[in-house]
Order: structure tokens, then sequence, then C-alpha cells
């Protein structure tokens, strides 16, 4: 596995990027979003576009050139980053890429000495995910449950 991460790099997005990002997010999403009753091709489209912010959002590159997935972390209030988008490709889930960018997205919060929030549709396996790497649930509303990484909790192990 540690061949396989020492492959992976982030890349920078380009507005060009939008549609190839779009049926990435769709094949990583659809079947948490059917668990829920939730999948729909244009709701895809418009959560897609209200968080398509280019500068915060980055490739997850296998080999340099072999787009794998994409993660968006932007600045949220004055005490957090937001991980807005955190997708991987059906068939490279499951590998340690996902952890290898939340640890990326933890060192960028520690520099900054922020938390991190995200969003986690409920049913979806990246629940169990967030709270094996130290998130925290903070509520829900609706098909979303809240979470949070706190920079200090880190401090106080």
């Amino acid at each position: 596995m540690s061949d396989l991460l020492s492959r992976l790099s982030l890349q920078p997005v380009d507005s060009s990027d939008f549609e190839a990002m779009l049926a990435l997010r769709i094949d990583a999403m659809r079947p948490s979003l059917e668990r829920v009753g939730r999948f729909d091709v244009a709701r895809s489209r418009e959560r897609l576009s209200a968080g398509f912010v280019v500068p915060y959002m980055h490739h997850i590159v296998l080999d340099g050139d072999q787009r794998i997935g994409f993660v968006t972390l932007k600045p949220e209030d004055s005490d957090a980053l937001r991980l807005d988008h955190l997708y991987l490709r059906t068939g490279f889930q499951g590998l340690g890429i996902g952890e290898w960018v939340l640890e990326w997205a933890k060192s960028q919060a520690r520099e900054q000495r922020l938390d991190i929030k995200l969003t986690a549709l409920v049913k979806s396996d990246a629940n169990r995910f967030y709270l094996r790497h130290g998130f925290v649930l903070e509520g829900g509303e609706g098909v979303d449950l809240y979470y949070r990484w706190r920079v200090a909790s880190e401090a106080a192990c």
C-alpha cells in the first residue's frame, strides 16, 4: 500500500475541469445518494457548481496523470477550514488514498491552527471513515451529518 501512496500527488484544478469532475462526483456519490433516495444528476451538478472554487480544489492524481479523485479545502469562519469535497473514483476507495488526502488536509489545518468541518450523507460509508480519523459528529439535518475535527484535540494528546 505504501507503494501506491508514494505514487499519489495533488494537482491544481482548472475551470475547464468541471464536467470531468462532475462525472467523478456522480460515480463516487451515486450509491450513497441512491440509498437515501436522493440521486439526481441535476442536483449533483448544482451542488458541485455551488462549491466549485478553483483556488481551493485539487485533483488527486496517480502516477502523475491519472485523475482518480478530487478534494476541496477552503476557509470557513475564523476558526475552521471546510473539507467540501473528497471524492474517489470507484475502484480507488478503501486503499488508503482517502486517509492520505485527509492527512494532507489535517497538515494544512495544523499549519493554520484551524479546525476542519465537513458534511457527510447519512448512510454513507464516509461516516465511519471520518469517525475513525478523529472527526466528531456535531449534529445533522435531513440527510446531512455535520462533523468537526479539532486541531486543539491533537495538541492535548
